[in-house]
């Protein structure tokens, strides 16, 4: 097995920690010795062994004079785990290999460390790639005031998310509602407004394959705090933690009936003036939901980081839901473009993930 090889296998096995090991990183690991595979492993939980150390054990001795092929930079701080990188010296590992520097200010420094002590050190293979699939943890480490903020559309062929009577059960097919729960587990929190909360009555809960290590906490951006108080987000606030921002103007007798019911509000005057009262809540990120209004809205104001487009082989027409109602017109010579970060097939549907530039 060559170093990408190996480097890819690392990444598929780092993806096995989504929804388990924030606020750490998504990390995988494969130990390899004269070409042959003889230990691998991933961050599987916060708290418990990081990829590397995961690895070295499952290859044991076979690691002495091997290669460890990573896709973070190994830590060399001693937190819920010790360094990292005094594993690797007392396997005898040779080589290390990772993809992407560790950008938190206790961790990082790994290389310069193993380097220091004679392991050959090499860094950049699929850096992109890993940065793209950590993009969570590197945004949480940058200069960001706000939570990384990705928005999820299931949307017809002619961009529509909801059918004229406003119905949106179900745009998308079963294995792409299963990936929604997937992609839910790896998030801060979820959100939605009110005008999806009225329609869908949506329960933003993970009820897929991966059980998140804490519950993502739901978030509803309701201006007027119209939401009705029979809806699940408010029916259930005592006991899934419920957040719904509402406007200065919000009437004092409905903020005080969602209280009583168990949300917790908070009162902002502009979308990023929420996010920025989140992150200082330590949300450091967000899925958003819909609809159509909030997602033109977020994006106008340069808000989403990460957009996640879920097309179905059906059209909607005249009439219909717009994926980006609230979103001005704008000449094609001044638009965002997008960098296309994944395409693939979820069942019939499909999924083009996007990030920006």
């Amino acid at each position: 097995m060559d170093d990408r090889t190996a480097m890819e296998r690392a990444i598929a096995l780092a993806w096995r920690g989504w929804g388990r090991t924030a606020a750490n990183p998504l990390v995988g690991a494969v130990v390899v010795k004269e070409g042959l595979v003889v230990g691998e492993g991933f961050h599987a939980e916060y708290g418990g062994p990081h990829g590397e150390v995961a690895a070295l054990a499952a290859a044991g001795a076979a690691a002495r004079g091997a290669d460890l092929i990573v896709t973070l930079e190994p830590c060399r701080h001693h937190g819920k785990t010790p360094p990292c990188t005094a594993a690797i010296l007392r396997a005898g590992v040779r080589r290390v290999v990772f993809a992407a520097p560790d950008v938190d200010p206790q961790a990082r420094g790994g290389a310069e460390q193993l380097r220091r002590d004679g392991v050959t050190v090499e860094s950049g293979l699929l850096a992109d790639e890993v940065r793209r699939q950590n993009a969570l943890f590197f945004h949480r480490h940058g200069d960001a005031r706000r939570p990384f903020v990705a928005l999820k559309l299931a949307m017809s062929l002619d961009g529509r998310i909801a059918d004229r009577s406003g119905c949106a059960r179900w745009v998308s097919g079963a294995e792409a509602r299963e990936w929604v729960h997937w992609l839910r587990a790896g998030y801060d929190a979820l959100a939605v407004a009110a005008g999806t909360a009225r329609a869908d009555d949506p329960a933003l809960t993970v009820r897929g394959p991966v059980t998140p290590l804490r519950a993502p906490l739901r978030v509803l951006f309701d201006r007027r705090a119209e939401v009705p108080l029979a809806a699940q987000l408010v029916a259930t606030a005592r006991e899934v933690p419920t957040l719904v921002v509402v406007g200065p103007d919000a009437p004092a007798d409905r903020r005080r009936a969602l209280e009583t019911a168990g949300a917790e509000l908070l009162a902002a005057g502009s979308y990023t003036e929420a996010l920025e009262a989140l992150w200082a809540r330590g949300v450091a990120s967000v899925l958003v939901e819909g609809g159509g209004v909030l997602a033109g809205r977020l994006i106008e104001e340069d808000l989403v980081d990460r957009l996640h487009a879920v097309v179905a082989p059906l059209l909607l027409g005249e009439g219909a839901v717009g994926a980006f109602g609230a979103l001005p017109g704008a000449a094609l010579a001044y638009v965002r473009r997008w960098r296309v970060a994944e395409r693939r097939a979820l069942g019939d549907d499909q999924l083009l993930t996007l990030d920006r530039i």
